[in-house]
């Protein structure tokens, strides 16, 4: 049986399942049902400097983007760090580790950009046993506008600035969480690293609006008529997440920096993806806040029949799997071709993937009377829409074509030979194949 024992920069926790910072992990009370339900680890909601709390509005906090069928695929979040007094959270914290010492806890940090104010709260931290901290670098509301979170995120100098000064103060791992609302991610893990990070942990939320109420024309959520940007998270932002992951962790100057994955994940097969793509562990916060605590124990029992079919015998023997197989689009195979293929059997004549094709794409699926839709070789580029459409899985699949065949489009033979667009005879650039 699979082994889900993680250590992550000399952190352990049960399984790679931790908690993100965020709401769930705001207090004692829900920490402690976190880990009776069976997560590995938490990040406690982010912590400021001593003083008079954080002032949080008095309204509603989240907007939403639902799908059809009213899944939730992302909630836009305006809510600022805790704005629990800073010592009542630490008491809870040093008792949550005291009762669950096998438990990953980890607090989240963002104070303002001067070294006394880091100094004078990485003891405090460091007296509760905690395991590490994590700095909130990413928020891109509220907190930004005082000159921190995503503020600090965005400008290279200032992460490898603070991460030093956490690294020179304290003995506790120092997690950077990195802001998505940058241009190339790798910078700030780079700035990250040369400021002696122990590892990295991202996505942090998108900056967005999520809607409009169109009665009063203010954006969503709405505060006595006005609205503001907020951070959105949640499925729909996994893509951007695992992209910017698995940037990180093929990127040669930032080679060998842990990573812990957020950014979308509900399932055990999200999870896996990351892990695949680099992450060391994974972080989840909106499916909680839509399923509850127990989504865990789906997690760890379907991320364990995995590993177990796949031969794994550890996390770390998934971590980075992919990577090798994440490259630019200058170095895909051209010569590699396939074609859709319809399974008659599975098809429910819906038509999907005609009008996609028809009107979007390249034609080549062809209606047949009795509404059979047949794949039309000479048009198929072999595009994958009609996949992605098709509410029937597996009834469309792409087959490759042999060495040797004719693709029909182009009346050429497939050849087995890899090509890719650097020495491709179209490109005006194209170099000499070694």
């Amino acid at each position: 049986m699979a082994n889900l024992a993680c250590e992550f920069v000399g952190i352990r926790s049960p399984n790679p399942f931790w908690l993100a910072s965020a709401p769930p992990t705001d207090k004692e009370y829900n920490v402690r049902r976190a880990f009776d339900a069976g997560w590995g680890g938490v990040v406690w909601k982010t912590l400021g400097e001593d003083g008079p709390p954080i002032v949080n509005v008095n309204g509603p906090r989240y907007g939403a983007v639902w799908g059809a069928d009213r899944r939730l695929l992302g909630l836009n979040n305006i809510e600022l760090i805790t704005d629990r007094p800073l010592e009542t959270n630490l008491k809870e914290i040093k008792v949550i580790k005291r009762d669950f010492p096998d438990r990953a806890v980890v607090v989240s940090l963002m104070v303002p950009c001067v070294e006394d104010a880091w100094k004078a709260i990485l003891p405090l931290v460091e007296d509760t046993c905690a395991d590490g901290i994590e700095l909130n670098f990413g928020c891109p509301h509220g907190m930004s506008e005082r000159g921190m979170g995503s503020a600090v995120g965005q400008v290279p100098d200032y992460i490898e600035m603070v991460t030093r000064w956490c690294k020179q103060n304290t003995r506790m791992p120092v997690i950077v969480k990195l802001t998505p609302n940058i241009t190339d991610i790798r910078y700030p893990a780079r700035a990250a690293k040369t400021g002696g990070a122990d590892a990295v942990s991202l996505i942090n939320t998108v900056s967005s609006i999520t809607s409009v109420n169109l009665d009063t024309y203010s954006p969503e959520p709405s505060i006595d008529g006005k609205g503001t940007h907020g951070g959105f998270c949640g499925p729909a932002v996994k893509p951007i997440a695992l992209n910017m992951v698995a940037q990180i962790a093929r990127d040669p100057e930032s080679e060998g920096l842990p990573i812990s994955g957020i950014g979308g994940a509900t399932t055990w097969r999200d999870a896996a993806e990351f892990l695949t793509l680099g992450a060391g562990n994974v972080q989840v916060c909106t499916a909680v806040m839509t399923y509850g605590f127990k989504i865990v124990q789906e997690m760890i029992s379907g991320l364990g029949d995995w590993m177990d079919e796949k031969g794994h015998a550890s996390v770390d023997d998934v971590v980075g799997r992919a990577v090798p197989n994440f490259t630019d689009w200058q170095y895909l195979n051209l010569n590699y071709v396939t074609k859709a293929r319809i399974d008659q059997d599975l098809c429910i004549g819906c038509g999907r993937c005609f009008a996609a094709c028809e009107d979007t794409s390249h034609q080549a699926i062809a209606m047949n009377p009795g509404r059979k839709f047949e794949v039309i070789d000479e048009e198929c580029v072999a595009c994958n829409l009609c996949v992605n459409v098709c509410p029937v899985e597996d009834c469309i699949t792409m087959e490759e074509l042999a060495p040797g065949a004719v693709d029909p489009r182009t009346g050429q033979d497939v050849v087995a030979d890899y090509g890719n667009w650097t020495t491709h005879p179209n490109n005006p650039g194209a170099c000499a194949a070694e």
